[in-house]
């Protein structure tokens, strides 16, 4: 529920107080060639433009042309991921819709306050929404479609402090032998497993690993993270030989004489994807620690957790993860104390 500054009510959005003149956001140079554009506009079912597709999704030919061209300045600019800029369609196609054909570039402050408030969700899901409404408005004062940014006074919800939810060493073990390495899925399986663990990689990371960007007498990958930001991560010996066994015996055997660049694929021979990694770690995860709610992300916050329990350096996790602000990795610092504290309460004999 929306609300003012000052009132009642956990995750609703406030405004600020006047505070002048709206800044004009300075531009930026453009790093992407154009023919990169109508990637940009693709949506996941029929990879047509908005434009295309106003119709059907109730958008006016003005509001789509504009979400179009906003879409392919996130892509030029910023090198967004393919999901982030879903994200971003998604929710400025429903304030296209609940403005009713009246365009993005007329909203008011109210309409946008009216819009959230009918959102229901947790803070987190209010706050990225507003960050995408804004994102758009500067976008839009910047290319001078608006005269002032409607989102200016805006502030997104304060959500409560949540820490991120792991697993015990002996989970992961359990977790970790749970595919059967006898069959070539479950030889994949326990190596996507295995780097998952050793790396920390993001699931849209592994999932787009590719065979030359993996150097196993190396032992590092290189990844292409949020942003187009490259890192090089180590693998470690143990991920290592599971990778290596998993490219001798079952990818061969998963591709039947097929071609492909993805190191982890299908028996099919198609790249694997977020969501059937998923659906994948979920299954071992019932059968090998009942009981525990399990994703690709948490086995990123085990790695995390686990790597500092060791004593590594903040800034080397944070190297590792891939997370632009010290700040994000510092929430694991949190998780190993209360790890300690009940290690501490459970065992001292006076604890």
């Amino acid at each position: 529920m929306a609300r003012l500054r000052g009132t009642r009510g956990g995750a609703g959005l406030r405004r600020k107080p006047p505070a002048g003149r709206d800044p004009l956001p300075p531009g930026r140079g453009r790093r992407r060639h154009r023919r990169f554009c109508a990637c940009s506009r693709r949506l996941p079912a029929g990879g047509e433009t908005l434009a295309a597709q106003a119709r059907a999704r109730d958008l006016s030919a003005a509001n789509a042309a504009l979400l179009d061209a906003f879409c392919d300045a996130l892509w030029l600019e910023d090198g967004l991921s393919k999901n982030t800029l879903e994200s971003y369609r998604r929710d400025l196609a429903q304030l296209a819709a609940f403005l009713q054909r009246r365009g993005l570039d007329a909203a008011s402050e109210s309409d946008l306050f009216s819009f959230l408030a009918t959102r229901a969700g947790r803070a987190s899901s209010a706050a990225r929404r507003l960050s995408s409404l804004k994102r758009f408005y500067q976008y839009c004062l910047r290319e001078r479609r608006v005269a002032a940014d409607p989102t200016l006074r805006l502030e997104p919800p304060k959500p409560a402090r949540r820490f991120p939810k792991s697993l015990s060493e002996a989970d992961v073990e359990a977790l970790l032998a749970a595919p059967d390495p006898k069959s070539a899925l479950g030889l994949r399986d326990r190596a996507m497993l295995e780097v998952l663990y050793a790396s920390g990689l993001r699931v849209s990371e592994l999932v787009a690993l590719r065979t030359f960007a993996t150097s196993l007498d190396a032992g590092v990958v290189r990844i292409l993270g949020k942003g187009a930001k490259e890192r090089l991560v180590p693998l470690g010996e143990e991920a290592v030989d599971w990778v290596r066994r998993y490219l001798e015996e079952a990818r061969p055997r998963l591709l039947a004489g097929r071609a492909a660049d993805a190191l982890f694929v299908t028996a099919r021979g198609a790249a694997m994807t977020r969501q059937a990694f998923w659906h994948n770690i979920k299954r071992y995860g019932a059968r090998a620690i009942p009981g525990k709610s399990l994703s690709p992300h948490v086995m990123r916050h085990a790695f995390a957790t686990h790597l500092i329990n060791h004593g590594a350096d903040l800034r080397v996790v944070q190297m590792l993860l891939g997370h632009a602000d010290i700040s994000t990795t510092q929430i694991y610092t949190h998780v190993a104390r209360e790890r300690l504290k009940a290690l501490h309460a459970k065992h001292h004999p006076r604890g």
